[in-house]
């Protein structure tokens, strides 16, 4: 399939570098400069686990300051006129776009209703998890998550043992799954929006996904049955909600409403009138005016197609893309120097993190990228995590899809797998265990999560580097 151009001005948090590198000399910017992005990171790290009740109520405030707090010296260094030129590259080019993206799926998705409930026997689950791990690279791992959860929770609701069921879950659904496309984990949208063919990670990253479900699928099966011949007659409670073997899916308009929306995203690469205009400094590109007005479209026709009953049955809610739009448009912000840095390479304040993930001939090593990559995506979101590690690894999409392509494989799959060690390390970890702990699963602690991923998930990621990044 030939390669698209594809110049999408979703390049979410990746281009701000391109508009401020000739503001900004990443070779004379101190470590401070890196403070708010850091900082911004362990907010959203932090806040929902040790100041809850302040960072719901504030979150916003709190990521707004930490923007100013780049902002502020990029006004007192590179003049009014230059900062404004690249806040607008910013909020224009690529935050709007992204933003409008992200509404558009979690709009049409949040529209579609799996109706029934199946008896939750061990083969049932499986196929319930396995049927989430393929939707999550359609629809997005928080899509899937959304659409997939309430009807796995009503098929277990009267199972003494569940938690297991809703960990594997946000290990496969929420993470894993979400490897194989663009659309499926947003770490993966940066890499597509800096130039990476969208089909790129479809065909490197297919062995590593399907060897690593399929090991994740049976140890769950086989976990899953034990547990149910724990569980015998007597111990099984009235069912809340008894079984309706006849299972069906409501808001299909939503599906096609979906595919919309990826329709408009590769028209926006693969058609090019040559019309553009400026505003502000922003070079805006017809091709992607029209893609964000299509995509506007799909989120008006989603709410007016889409029965309010169904969105209250997959208790959507506005919240998680408020949530959204509020942090990212902090980060889009706090990376502009951080980026600098990075691609002053050897002469930046970065250029130690270089040894370290490079072989003693200079060239890089994949299985470095990929546990440092995901480690910092455990403990940080995965998607700032991949764009770091992008840039480390020398930030040309034709360099790291060609002679480099282990690498950015390498990247790519520490940020989407890892993203599942921690509640924290991809957005719709949370989203699940908050539904879960709702529905009455004695979900675990932070740190009784981190004991199954870790028992879980470190040796299977081990298998992954043994076998396939040598």
């Amino acid at each position: 399939m030939p390669h698209l151009r594809l110049p999408i001005t979703l390049a979410v948090l990746v281009a701000p570098s391109a508009a401020c590198a000739a503001e900004l000399d990443g070779r004379t910017l101190g470590l401070a400069w890196a403070i708010p992005f850091a900082g911004i990171l362990l907010s959203i790290a932090l806040g929902p686990l040790g100041f809850r009740h302040l960072w719901e109520h504030h979150y916003g405030k709190i990521a707004a300051g930490w923007a100013a707090a780049v902002i502020l010296p990029m006004l007192a260094t590179a003049g009014v006129t230059a900062t404004a030129h690249s806040l607008a590259h910013v909020l224009l080019l690529e935050y709007l776009p992204f933003i409008l993206l992200l509404l558009a799926l979690f709009t049409a998705a949040g529209g579609i209703v799996v109706t029934g409930n199946l008896h939750g026997s061990p083969a049932v689950n499986t196929a319930l998890l396995a049927i989430g791990t393929g939707l999550a690279s359609l629809i997005g791992t928080t899509g899937a998550s959304m659409v997939m959860i309430r009807p796995l929770l009503r098929a277990n609701d009267n199972r003494r043992h569940n938690v297991h069921v809703v960990v594997f879950f946000i290990f496969l659904v929420s993470n894993i799954g979400g490897a194989l496309t663009p659309l499926g984990d947003p770490p993966l949208f940066l890499g597509f929006l800096r130039g990476v063919d969208f089909f790129w990670t479809t065909k490197h990253l297919l062995p590593q996904t399907l060897f690593l479900s399929f090991v994740l699928l049976a140890l769950f099966f086989a976990l899953d049955s034990w547990f149910c011949r724990r569980e015998s007659a007597e111990f099984f409670a009235p069912d809340p909600t008894p079984d309706q073997p006849r299972i069906g899916v409501r808001g299909l308009p939503n599906v096609a409403l979906i595919f919309i929306a990826v329709g408009a995203i590769l028209m926006s690469g693969a058609w090019d009138p040559d019309l553009d205009f400026r505003l502000l400094g922003a070079e805006i590109e017809f091709q992607n005016v029209v893609r964000d007005l299509i995509l506007i479209g799909v989120v008006l026709a989603s709410l007016r197609l889409t029965p309010r009953a169904d969105r209250a049955a997959n208790g959507f809610s506005w919240e998680p893309i408020l949530e959204v739009a509020k942090l990212f448009a902090g980060i889009f912000v706090c990376i502009v120097p951080v980026i600098a840095m990075l691609k002053a390479g050897p002469a930046g304040l970065f250029a130690p993190l270089i040894g370290v993930v490079a072989h003693a001939d200079g060239t890089p090593s994949p299985a470095a990228y990929f546990w440092l990559t995901g480690l910092l995506s455990s403990l940080l979101d995965n998607a700032p995590t991949y764009l770091v590690f992008f840039e480390l690894a020398g930030g040309d999409p034709a360099r790291l899809m060609g002679p480099l392509a282990p690498t950015l494989a390498a990247i790519s799959m520490g940020a989407v797998f890892m993203g599942a060690n921690t509640y924290m390390g991809n957005a719709p970890n949370f989203m699940v265990y908050a539904i879960a702990r709702e529905a009455g699963v004695g979900m675990p602690t932070f740190f009784g999560y981190i004991a199954w991923s870790g028992l879980i998930l470190l040796p299977a990621f081990a298998l992954v580097t043994l076998l396939f990044l040598r």
